[in-house]
């Protein structure tokens, strides 16, 4: 059996990065609020400050998954600024050679591990309206829907359905 393995992303993989983000957007273009044409446009630069902030930031965690030492899919949390007890997960997804692994599983689990050690209320996510795998995961983790549906994003005749996962809150 292969070894897998979740993990804070390094600055210095900002190409591992850019790369995993874009084979997303390529392989699943109708499971993010972004796009390939908007994703592909972003200079070296822009890549690596991305990362770079990211994983300096006590606000944002960009996780990455492994199978044995491959790079097999990525997400990233971040601490809402607007209302910081909440976490966003958003850009979840694994390489499709590499699902059935439990890779989605660890990597969600990692992100909830992180809000909860933050003390958030919630975690919360937009998920294409469907049955999908993705749909399936988030139930089984416990999220429910949370909002009124809505445009995957601009233009687009795809729907989004928030979620949200309630967490249990330490006493301060």
């Amino acid at each position: 059996m292969q070894t897998t393995a979740v993990r804070k992303f390094e600055p210095a993989e900002w190409l591992v990065y850019k790369e995993l983000r874009l084979r997303s957007l390529a392989e699943s273009p109708d499971a993010f609020g972004s796009s390939l044409p908007v994703e592909k446009e972003r200079s070296a630069h822009e890549w690596q400050h991305r990362v770079s902030a990211g994983t300096s930031s006590l606000m944002d965690l960009p996780l990455l998954a492994l199978v044995g030492s491959a790079p097999a899919g990525l997400a990233w949390a971040k601490v809402d600024q607007a209302d910081p007890s909440l976490v966003a997960l958003f850009q979840m997804w694994v390489a499709p050679e590499h699902r059935g692994l439990g890779l989605g599983s660890q990597l969600l689990q990692a992100a909830i591990s992180w809000a909860r050690a933050r003390n958030a209320a919630a975690v919360c996510l937009g998920v294409t309206l469907g049955d999908s795998p993705a749909t399936r995961l988030y139930r089984k983790a416990g999220f429910v829907p949370n909002g009124e549906k809505g445009p995957l994003r601009p233009g687009s005749a795809l729907l989004g359905q928030p979620m949200s996962l309630r967490l249990a809150r330490s006493a301060a």
